[in-house]
């Protein structure tokens, strides 16, 4: 089944559950990904839908850092209620060591000698682990690796 489908039977469960915030954050994915469909005329596979749902779980992860700097737990709260169930919709993410062995390979594979290599080591990393592994700490592992090329 696709993630998009999946999206779709989980949003008719929520209503027939009547648990309104699931079934509200549902339709905030299904309405992106529904938008950015009609914006490319294309239909989306299972990896841009994956992509979709990342970008939203960084916007509510920026929201509950700024709401929480502004005296807001009310709405950090609400945040954080919609990043566990957006969470759930992504595929199983990685350990450290898996990450770093990949990191390893990427360094091996790319010939990178140093921190000015970042952006190759990158770019063969970002298709590998794209919704797996939290690409901020992925390239914090990078520079740490590269640093002692």
């Amino acid at each position: 089944m696709s993630l998009k489908a999946q999206l779709t039977d989980d949003m008719k469960a929520a209503m027939r559950a009547k648990e309104s915030g699931r079934l509200a954050t549902i339709r905030l994915v299904l309405a992106e990904i529904k938008r950015k469909e009609v914006d490319e005329r294309i239909e989306l596979d299972d990896a841009q839908v994956t992509a979709v749902v990342e970008k939203m779980i960084k916007q509510r992860k920026d929201s509950i850092t700024q709401f929480e700097a502004g005296g807001r737990q009310d709405l950090a709260d609400i945040e954080k209620a919609e990043l566990g169930i957006l969470t759930a919709y992504m595929p199983a993410g990685l350990s450290d060591e898996e990450i770093a062995a990949e990191v390893q390979a990427a360094v091996a594979a790319s010939g990178a000698a140093g921190p000015q290599d970042m952006g190759k080591v990158m770019g063969i990393l970002k298709p590998r682990l794209a919704g797996r592994a939290d690409m901020t700490a992925v390239s914090a592992q990078v520079k740490k690796a590269l640093a002692g090329a």
